[in-house]
């Protein structure tokens, strides 16, 4: 199977992809913890379907040390044990922000709330970021039929 489109053999699109990923590279630089950026790009990624940021956030996860058995209960968060109350905040907002037109109000403030009581300010934005930088990213890939399950942790660093 392969992709509708290779954006990195378009000029245009190769030459806005570069700054997309680069906001990226710079989220992960933030000082968000990066077991948190893992778990809520895989769970933005659950919710729009998009196989190939599933595999590839599954794989870095891994890689980063991330547990099997955590990996496997993000779908399940409210129910899974597993998880600190910061990361099922932000996994909350994550949905929220994602589920933007069936969420019967987006994010509100409760949910906020919840949020603000784990993270400071300048991991509040970098997670709001990240939340949005996953959608669009599933989207291009969602759009392309991206295939997946040839990722392999580390291949975009």
């Amino acid at each position: 199977m392969a992709a509708r489109l290779n954006y990195f053999a378009d000029p245009t699109a190769a030459k806005a992809l570069k700054h997309l990923m680069s906001a990226g590279k710079a989220l992960k630089e933030s000082p968000l913890p990066a077991a948190t950026q893992e778990l809520v790009a895989l769970r933005v990624s659950q919710i729009n379907g998009c196989a190939a940021c599933i595999d590839m956030h599954t794989k870095e996860a891994a890689a980063a040390g991330e547990t099997p058995v955590r990996l496997h209960l993000v779908a399940a968060w409210r129910e899974a044990t597993v998880f600190t109350e910061g990361e099922r905040a932000a996994l909350e907002l994550a949905e929220r922000g994602t589920r933007v037109a069936d969420a019967a109000g987006g994010v509100d403030d409760e949910v906020w709330a919840r949020a603000a009581k784990h993270y400071d300010e300048e991991q509040l934005t970098a997670l709001t970021v990240l939340i949005a930088f996953m959608n669009a990213a599933n989207r291009l890939n969602i759009i392309a039929q991206q295939p997946a399950g040839d990722y392999r942790a580390g291949q975009f660093h």
